[in-house]
């Protein structure tokens, strides 16, 4: 039957064009899976600056899984070096935002960055010294007198402070050189410095490089450290709605690793190129969780007065911690979440 003005209402023509109609919304539904379902909102841009390690798996996740697009978001993830150079790159407004541990907004704080934390995404243990057998080192006093390479302001640098002075050495019995994540590996292997605190997966690299030559310590003494999301004060406070957006993609992928452990794991080891061996070592060190935990901000009061005795700030006073933390975007999305004494 031909479709003409004249017999479109004609029953069998109704169908057939409600047919149509339902078969080109499948199938362009189909075809648009990565953009947002309601049009009537904007999809928005926001750039993170991230290191691109396993403590950002719920960031990674978001963005395989579809969530960022899901809630309105094209995000654009820049690689920095280390946590603290993702912070330092949005105080200088190459990204909106960006994650470190919460040993880098202990030193914001104290330089009085307006900087703060919306959340918590990993508590992990994965910071290790390694340090060269054939510099005559075999236990720990035998750093004495050791260069010792670190990203210095990191939270590196505490947990080797920490480290030394639970196996009765000081930072002052070493020689500290800064040294950048990515280096790692050439200045141990070079004799720049004797040893290295350094984390994963660099620590899996060296190994890979000098195995039999080295020795590598656990250098967090079982304290957990933290993956924390920055923004600067003044976006957070122009932006609200992009915050929650953000921080509903990540509650997300906080439900989708809870419920699909394996699959998390198999993405997160395809998109960092890890082997599966490399895998079954590290994911246990890892506690993937959206939140803001009364923990951390005492682990930041403890970061803090390790930093005064050690003169790493000329400030005698701990900064008020909770003035660097904005809990309205992650209390809108699951006020479960936010477990901090206020």
């Amino acid at each position: 039957m031909e479709l003409t003005l004249t017999n479109f209402h004609h029953p069998t023509a109704c169908r057939l064009v409600i047919t149509l109609v339902a078969l080109a919304l499948v199938f362009g539904a189909v075809g648009c899976v990565d953009l947002p379902w309601d049009r009537t909102v904007e999809v928005e841009t926001l750039t993170i600056g991230v290191e691109r390690t396993a403590v950002n798996s719920l960031i990674l996740i978001a963005a395989s899984q579809k969530y960022f697009a899901s809630n309105w978001l094209d995000v654009k993830i820049k690689e920095y070096p280390s946590g603290l150079a993702a912070v330092n790159g949005m105080m200088n407004q190459e990204v909106d935002l960006s994650t470190a541990s919460e040993f880098v907004t202990v030193g914001k704080a104290f330089e009085s960055e307006r900087v703060r934390a919306l959340a918590s995404i990993d508590k992990f243990i994965h910071i290790y010294l390694v340090a060269r057998k054939d510099r005559g080192i075999a236990v720990h006093m035998d750093l004495v007198g050791k260069k010792i390479g670190v990203p210095l302001k990191t939270a590196a640098e505490f947990y080797l402070g920490r480290f030394l002075e639970l196996n009765g050495l000081s930072l002052e019995q070493v020689t500290l050189v800064n040294v950048a994540p990515p280096d790692f590996e050439s200045a141990l292997v070079n004799g720049e410095v004797d040893a290295v605190q350094a984390w994963q997966p660099y620590v899996k690299i060296i190994e890979d490089r000098m195995d039999g030559s080295i020795i590598a310590w656990p250098a967090q003494s079982e304290q957990a450290s933290y993956a924390v999301l920055l923004g600067r004060d003044a976006w957070i406070k122009d932006h609200p709605q992009l915050v929650k957006r953000f921080l509903t993609a990540l509650a997300q992928a906080d439900d989708y690793i809870e419920n699909h452990p394996d699959e998390s794991r198999d993405i997160i080891q395809k998109e960092l190129a890890l082997d599966p061996a490399y895998m079954d070592e590290i994911w246990p060190q890892h506690q993937f969780q959206l939140a803001l935990d009364q923990s951390m901000i005492v682990a930041m009061e403890d970061e803090a007065r390790w930093m005064i005795k050690n003169h790493l700030t000329p400030s005698t006073q701990t900064p008020v911690f909770l003035d660097y933390i904005d809990a309205d975007g992650l209390q809108s999305v699951d006020p479960g979440a936010v477990r901090i004494i206020r």
